[in-house]
């Protein structure tokens, strides 16, 4: 099933990805056009009127809509074990994209979606993501208690982000293989999650009267002192 794409960035980047056939770019954009062609992607000039007409209402095009594929969903096992970041019934895409954006910047090899009960991959992902959805392997699991436990087996420390009681990010070595999980805003980590997690981390709030970042700030924050002990 074809879906479309939207936004300046994301066309872009599913053209110069590739991880899923684009078969039509619409664009009133020069650069867009000419990464059309770049691609081999065919392309055609519209108007701003005639691209609102074929995005729909209050879609933010940004003169650019792709026609893309299904999302190619991952395997588990091809996910590589070094840093990793699952996710425990995020339901916001836009808390998804911004998750898959840092897990993309910031040298992730991959992210871990439930099926169920969780945001997919959806054009409001991709958008919110910059387009970083079109580069990051991305694995959707039927039973993420399951996938960490198989996780583990292949020798991976798996890591849970809660609001209190965890150790501070640069308390842990996370150095070595590592599966940070992060939880959804209004609960956490699912308690069966925690209790497969090795170790639990939580991030220290310095100051102000909030208890707790939002899902997708405390997963870059993780993600960005696990890459800073690696380099």
């Amino acid at each position: 099933m074809s879906r479309l794409v939207f936004g300046l960035h994301p066309v872009l980047e599913a053209m110069t990805g590739r991880r899923r056939e684009v078969s039509l770019v619409y664009t009133s954009e020069d650069s867009v056009e000419k990464q059309a062609r770049v691609s081999n992607v065919p392309c055609e000039r519209k108007t701003k009127p005639e691209l609102d007409e074929i995005a729909g209402p209050n879609a933010r095009h940004q003169g650019a809509i792709a026609v893309v594929g299904e999302y190619p969903y991952v395997a588990l096992e091809e996910i590589p074990m070094s840093l990793v970041l699952a996710l425990d019934s995020v339901t916001d895409p836009q808390n998804l994209g911004a998750l898959v954006r840092s897990a993309h910047v910031l040298g992730a090899d991959g992210v871990i979606v439930p099926k169920d009960r969780a945001a997919q991959v959806t054009p409001a992902v991709v958008r919110a993501s910059a387009g970083a959805t079109e580069h990051v392997r991305i694995a959707q699991v039927t039973n993420l208690v399951r996938a960490l436990e198989e996780l583990k087996e292949r020798g991976a420390w798996i890591v849970g982000s809660v609001a209190q009681g965890g150790k501070a990010p640069w308390e842990l070595d996370l150095r070595e293989s590592t599966v940070i999980v992060v939880g959804a805003e209004s609960t956490g980590i699912r308690r069966l999650v925690a209790k497969v997690c090795d170790l639990h981390v939580t991030i220290p709030m310095i100051a102000g009267g909030v208890g707790s970042l939002n899902a997708s700030a405390a997963g870059a924050v993780l993600l960005y002192e696990a890459r800073r002990q690696r380099s």
